[in-house]
């Protein structure tokens, strides 16, 4: 149950990541028309800087769970499989608590950002919503990685990495 509460959150979280990346590009579609015409969309920079943030912490719980995030491999076939189990499971763990960590500090931020009512230059967007939305996206992307060093850790069949075990 938990995996599948999981899978739903992180599909949730990518299909947010989607929508603002298209959002993102209709926007910049949009002011790049407008300012063929003399008539720049206002506020089309607050609007794709504030999204961004959506798009990348999106994406990175879909990341998370399938391994997609940048491995730097070189000592891999030289050390036993037992040894490369034991670090995939410790750097997907320590990206679990490295994404706890910026919730917790990008909560922290959102709260003073609240109290002093900041906001985007032009249009006046609260930062606090973009704040907790990317303390919400970090927190999937934490639960995504322990649970894949919980599934590495606790299935001794399952390789490493599948895709370079198999070539």
């Amino acid at each position: 149950m938990l995996h599948k509460t999981a899978d739903r959150l992180i599909s949730l979280s990518s299909f947010l990541g989607t929508l603002g990346l298209l959002f993102v590009v209709g926007v910049i579609v949009v002011d790049v028309i407008g300012r063929n015409f003399g008539m720049p969309l206002y506020g089309a920079q607050d609007l794709v800087i504030m999204t961004m943030v959506i798009i990348v912490f999106g994406g990175m719980a879909l990341c998370g769970r399938d391994e997609g995030h940048i491995v730097v491999d070189i000592f891999e076939p030289h050390l036993p499989p037992r040894l490369n189990r034991v670090i995939d499971v410790g750097a997907a763990l320590l990206g679990a608590v490295i994404f706890v960590l910026i919730a917790y500090t990008v909560s922290k931020s959102a709260q003073l950002s609240q109290m002093l009512h900041l906001s985007t230059n032009l249009l006046r967007l609260p930062l606090a919503w973009f704040q907790y939305a990317l303390c919400g996206l970090s927190l999937v992307a934490a639960l995504a990685l322990a649970l894949r060093a919980a599934s590495a850790a606790l299935d001794p069949r399952r390789p490493a990495h599948p895709d370079r075990e198999a070539s």
